[in-house]
């Protein structure tokens, strides 16, 4: 059974720092690129970052470039989101997701499997 599992989500003050993990099962994850998404109440899905099958390269949306960084531990088959200097506009779900592709894409279509979220909320 496919399971992506999200964690560590949580309310943070703006400026403070959160690490989401993406703990994966069921499938080979080394042969799978992760991508982070998030949605805001009312708005549509939108690309975070992404990272390779083997941890680089990596790409970011410009919105979190800079202060978002993704990693990933093959033998624990997580993913992390490290993200720093939050501010409210990162209020949102977060999602894990993970992609058999090749060519790394930003589009939430693409990706094959997905977890079920863990929300972030960034007080000012």
């Amino acid at each position: 059974q496919v399971q992506l599992v999200e964690s560590g989500g949580g309310l943070v003050q703006a400026g403070g720092s959160l690490r989401l993990s993406c703990a994966a099962s069921g499938f080979t994850f080394s042969r799978y690129a992760v991508g982070w998404f998030r949605q805001a109440p009312g708005k549509e899905r939108e690309f975070v970052g992404r990272i390779s099958r083997n941890g680089a390269p990596t790409s970011y949306a410009d919105s979190v470039k800079g202060r978002f960084t993704i990693s990933r531990d093959n033998a624990k088959t997580t993913v992390f989101l490290q993200m720093n200097s939050l501010n409210v506009e990162d209020t949102a779900v977060y999602y894990c997701a993970a992609d058999s592709g090749v060519v790394a894409t930003s589009q939430a279509n693409k990706y094959d499997y997905w977890g079920q979220g863990t929300q972030v909320t960034v007080s000012s």
